[in-house]
Protein backbone atom coordinates (compact mmCIF):
# COMPACT_ATOMS: atom_id res chain seq x y z
CA UNK A 1 0.00 0.00 0.00
CA UNK A 2 1.38 3.35 -1.02
CA UNK A 3 -1.12 6.38 -0.07
CA UNK A 4 -0.68 9.57 1.53
CA UNK A 5 -1.22 9.53 5.28
CA UNK A 6 0.11 12.79 6.79
CA UNK A 7 1.22 16.38 6.73
CA UNK A 8 3.80 17.72 9.39
CA UNK A 9 3.78 21.07 10.41
CA UNK A 10 6.67 23.14 12.84
CA UNK A 11 4.34 25.02 15.28
CA UNK A 12 4.96 27.15 17.84
CA UNK A 13 2.82 24.90 20.35
CA UNK A 14 2.15 21.34 19.44
CA UNK A 15 -0.69 21.68 22.01
CA UNK A 16 -2.34 24.68 21.08
CA UNK A 17 -2.12 23.59 17.09
CA UNK A 18 -3.85 20.14 18.25
CA UNK A 19 -6.63 21.99 20.19
CA UNK A 20 -7.38 24.41 17.51
CA UNK A 21 -7.67 22.07 14.64
CA UNK A 22 -9.94 19.69 17.49
CA UNK A 23 -12.27 22.48 18.24
CA UNK A 24 -12.81 23.55 14.72
CA UNK A 25 -12.75 20.04 13.26
CA UNK A 26 -13.80 18.31 16.28
CA UNK A 27 -10.04 16.11 15.49
CA UNK A 28 -8.64 13.63 18.09
CA UNK A 29 -5.23 14.47 18.97
CA UNK A 30 -2.63 12.11 20.41
CA UNK A 31 0.32 13.97 22.69
CA UNK A 32 3.47 12.03 22.07
CA UNK A 33 5.50 14.00 24.65
CA UNK A 34 5.60 17.64 25.37
CA UNK A 35 6.22 19.15 21.64
CA UNK A 36 4.93 16.77 19.26
CA UNK A 37 1.25 16.06 18.95
CA UNK A 38 -0.83 13.59 16.07
CA UNK A 39 -3.94 15.14 15.18
CA UNK A 40 -6.53 12.00 13.72
CA UNK A 41 -8.06 13.37 11.09
CA UNK A 42 -10.13 10.18 9.64
CA UNK A 43 -9.95 8.20 6.65
CA UNK A 44 -6.37 7.07 7.58
CA UNK A 45 -5.07 10.40 7.38
CA UNK A 46 -3.44 12.59 10.03
CA UNK A 47 -1.56 16.33 10.73
CA UNK A 48 1.18 16.00 13.10
CA UNK A 49 2.63 19.22 14.89
CA UNK A 50 6.26 19.20 16.00
CA UNK A 51 7.30 22.01 18.15
CA UNK A 52 10.89 21.06 18.58
CA UNK A 53 12.37 23.69 16.18
CA UNK A 54 15.71 21.09 15.78
CA UNK A 55 13.43 18.89 14.48
CA UNK A 56 10.67 20.44 12.91
CA UNK A 57 10.57 20.77 9.20
CA UNK A 58 10.82 23.98 7.63
CA UNK A 59 7.46 24.31 6.51
CA UNK A 60 4.49 21.75 6.22
CA UNK A 61 5.55 18.03 5.08
CA UNK A 62 3.63 15.61 3.43
CA UNK A 63 4.22 11.98 4.46
CA UNK A 64 3.36 9.24 2.50
CA UNK A 65 3.24 5.54 3.79
CA UNK A 66 5.36 2.83 1.75
CA UNK A 67 5.24 -0.94 1.93
CA UNK A 68 8.94 -0.78 2.02
CA UNK A 69 11.36 1.53 2.86
CA UNK A 70 14.82 0.61 1.27
CA UNK A 71 12.88 0.05 -1.97
CA UNK A 72 11.30 3.37 -1.34
CA UNK A 73 14.57 5.12 -0.79
CA UNK A 74 16.38 3.38 -3.73
CA UNK A 75 13.27 4.07 -5.93
CA UNK A 76 13.78 7.94 -4.79
CA UNK A 77 17.45 8.16 -5.73
CA UNK A 78 16.83 6.54 -8.70
CA UNK A 79 14.65 8.63 -10.01
CA UNK A 80 16.47 12.03 -9.54
CA UNK A 81 15.78 12.58 -5.73
CA UNK A 82 18.02 13.58 -3.17
CA UNK A 83 17.61 11.88 0.55
CA UNK A 84 17.52 14.77 2.88
CA UNK A 85 17.40 12.71 6.02
CA UNK A 86 18.09 9.11 6.36
CA UNK A 87 15.98 6.36 7.95
CA UNK A 88 15.22 6.93 11.41
CA UNK A 89 12.54 5.25 14.25
CA UNK A 90 9.95 7.04 16.11
CA UNK A 91 6.89 5.91 17.88
CA UNK A 92 5.30 3.85 15.42
CA UNK A 93 7.36 3.35 12.50
CA UNK A 94 10.36 4.07 10.38
CA UNK A 95 11.00 6.95 8.13
CA UNK A 96 13.01 9.28 6.03
CA UNK A 97 12.83 12.23 4.09
CA UNK A 98 13.52 13.27 0.32
CA UNK A 99 13.53 16.41 -2.02
CA UNK A 100 11.84 15.61 -5.30
CA UNK A 101 13.76 17.48 -8.50
CA UNK A 102 11.80 20.51 -7.97
CA UNK A 103 12.92 20.74 -4.90
CA UNK A 104 9.78 19.79 -2.74
CA UNK A 105 10.86 17.77 0.93
CA UNK A 106 8.56 14.78 1.25
CA UNK A 107 8.71 11.95 4.10
CA UNK A 108 8.44 8.39 3.29
CA UNK A 109 7.18 6.13 6.40
CA UNK A 110 6.05 2.30 6.95
CA UNK A 111 4.64 1.11 10.56
CA UNK A 112 6.92 -0.85 12.59
CA UNK A 113 6.68 -4.29 11.98
CA UNK A 114 6.88 -3.94 8.09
Amino acid sequence: MISFSMVEFPTASARGSAEFFGAVFGWAATPYGPEYTDVDCGGGVSLGFQQDRAEAPAGPLAVIRVNDLEVMRNAVLEAGGTITVEAFDFPGGRRFHFREPGGNELAAWTPTGH
